[in-house]
């Protein structure tokens, strides 16, 4: 019997985790020497440090709350890998779902996988997705980032040129900025995010389900859960920016979903049977 929380499958993990950390502190200590090298204040450098420890306690409680929402169909370690290498909920979920479905499967991640082959595909779907951007950076990025910088200095003197040309014209004439190519990609990463938010939304609320199989589609607790988390994450927003509480920016998706898989969960064991398991896909 196939078992995805075996004792050997946490000590290859417990291996590839450990490797992590060992890298993270190798690479911790290089630039601790280095900022002494170069003079900088030890305070400056404990601060640096301190900083980044916070900064990183968003990003794992979204680690924490993809894990959940894997761990029912992939148990604990295959997700836990995953994110603690390199991954997010926007990609693993959405891989998880369809290499599931590529093999005849369709309760998604809702259910626990108990085919060793399924399993190990699911995994290397996972896996070898999230690899490619890791391939091509090294020979994308650097020169992608000299044209964006570029089209950005290009488009500074342009404007600046034209701005120096209209000084003695009336106060009431401004000059047209012109958009740099770098300008037009600040909008295309929030509009991919919002296309890719977009999908769940739309799952949540018309996601087609099998009538014998119970919460694999659309529903009551679908929606309860994506209005809980939408509601959550817009107040938490607001009250960042009202009071100008910028550390509290990073921690509002986290929340957000946290907060949605907890009302799933009381909302499961507190309605009426007929009405939590209630699907208008199913």
């Amino acid at each position: 019997m196939f078992d995805n929380s075996s004792l050997g499958l946490y000590l290859i993990a417990g291996a590839v985790i450990l490797f992590v950390l060992g890298q993270s502190l190798f690479f911790l200590i290089k630039a601790w020497k280095h900022g002494k090298e170069m003079g900088i204040d030890k305070k400056k450098l404990k601060n640096a440090v301190t900083s980044s420890a916070l900064f990183t306690i968003p990003s794992a409680l979204s680690v924490l709350a993809t894990v959940i929402a894997l761990a029912p169909a992939l148990g604990l370690v295959i997700p836990w890998v995953r994110l603690s290498v390199i991954g997010n909920i926007t990609y693993e979920t959405v891989a998880a779902t369809e290499a599931i479905k590529a093999f005849g499967i369709t309760t998604g991640i809702t259910e626990a996988i108990t085919d060793p082959e399924v399993y190990a595909g699911v995994a290397w779907v996972m896996t070898i997705g999230i690899c490619f951007s890791l391939v091509i950076l090294p020979f994308v990025a650097k020169p992608l980032h000299k044209k964006f910088l570029n089209a950005s200095k290009k488009a500074e003197s342009e404007v600046t040129e034209e701005s120096t040309s209209t000084e003695n014209t009336k106060e009431t004439d401004t000059p047209k900025k012109k958009r740099s190519f770098a300008g037009f990609m600040d909008y295309v990463t929030p509009a991919l995010f919002i296309g890719l938010i977009g999908a769940f939304v739309a799952n949540s609320i018309l996601g087609a389900g099998k009538a014998d199989v119970a919460l694999d589609g659309a529903g009551v607790l679908s929606v309860l859960t994506l209005v809980t988390s939408v509601i959550v994450s817009v107040v938490l927003e607001i009250v960042s920016k009202k009071f100008k509480l910028t550390w509290l920016e990073p921690f509002v998706m986290p929340i957000g979903m946290i907060a949605g898989m907890v009302v799933a969960v009381v909302a499961f064991n507190v309605l009426p049977e007929s009405v939590a398991l209630l699907e208008w896909r199913g």
